[in-house]
C-alpha cells in the first residue's frame, strides 16, 4: 500500500510495516483511497480529524441560506382594499427576502372565474415587478391557482 501522512516518508509498504510505523508514532492508520493501485493510507490521529471535519461541515450549514416560503391566499373576486393589503403584505415579504406564493383559491362554483383569478396574479406580478420576478407564471392545478415570486437579488 502506497502510505502518506505527515512525518511519515511517502512510498510503497507492506501493511505490516505501514501498521508499525503507525504504531511508533501513536497514530492510527486510515484508509483514504481503496480503489487506488496500490490503495493509500494516512498515518493522522483519526479522532482529532473526525472533530475537525465536523467542525467544518458545521460552519458550511451555518453559512448556507435558508429559503423561506410565504403564501398569500386570495378570492377570484377579492375586492380593491383586500388586494391592496395584501399586496403590501407581498412587498414586505419579497423585501426582507423570503420566497412568495400567490395562489387564488376557487372554492365551489367560482371556478368559472378562473380568468379572473388569472388577471388578479398576473396584476400582483406586474405591480410587485420592482421587488421580485415571476419564478412561476400562473398554473391551475385543481381548485387553487399558483403564482410563485422570487425576490429580486440587491446588487450592492
Amino acid at each position: 500500500m502506497r502510505l502518506v501522512g505527515d512525518n511519515v516518508e511517502i512510498g510503497v509498504y507492506p501493511i505490516s510495516k505501514a501498521r508499525e510505523k503507525a504504531s511508533e508514532l501513536e497514530l492510527d492508520l486510515v484508509e483514504i483511497s481503496p480503489n487506488a493501485n496500490p490503495p493509500v493510507c494516512k498515518i493522522i490521529d483519526y479522532k482529532k480529524f473526525l472533530y475537525e471535519q465536523k467542525k467544518r461541515d458545521k460552519v458550511l450549514k451555518a453559512k448556507a441560506t435558508k429559503v423561506v416560503i410565504k403564501e398569500i391566499r386570495f378570492g377570484p373576486q377579492t375586492d380593491d382594499h383586500d388586494y391592496e393589503f395584501k399586496k403590501r403584505h407581498a412587498e414586505k415579504f419579497l423585501k426582507d427576502g423570503a420566497k412568495l406564493k400567490a395562489y387564488v383559491f376557487f372554492k365551489g362554483r367560482s371556478i368559472v372565474y378562473k380568468d379572473q383569478g388569472e388577471i388578479l396574479l398576473l396584476k400582483l406580478a406586474q405591480e410587485l415587478e420592482e421587488f421580485g420576478k415571476v419564478e412561476q407564471m400562473p398554473k391551475l392545478e385543481g381548485k387553487r391557482m399558483t403564482m410563485f415570486l422570487a425576490p429580486k437579488t440587491s446588487k450592492k
